[in-house]
């Protein structure tokens, strides 16, 4: 299945590069996505669809009362 899928996506290979692949829909949260699309820039990519990203906050949203405020400064500018 995976190879399916894959295949499904793969828009170029190279002998020696990263393939690139077709992501029809990006699901990112506030954690690690700042890196993947700072790489994106980096290599001088875009996003071809960006309204096919769906972003949620998701592993700095306090999981016991949610009604107070996000203590922590870095959590807080993530989200």
């Amino acid at each position: 299945m995976f190879a399916k899928i894959w295949d499904a996506h793969l828009v170029h290979a190279e002998e020696g590069k990263q393939p690139i692949l077709y992501i029809d829909r990006h699901l990112v949260h506030e954690v690690t996505s700042a890196q993947a699309f700072e790489g994106l820039r980096l290599a001088g990519r875009k996003v071809r669809r960006p309204e096919l990203t769906v972003a949620t906050p998701d592993h700095n949203v306090p999981t016991t009362d949610r009604s107070l405020p996000i203590l922590d400064a870095i959590s807080l500018q993530q989200i």
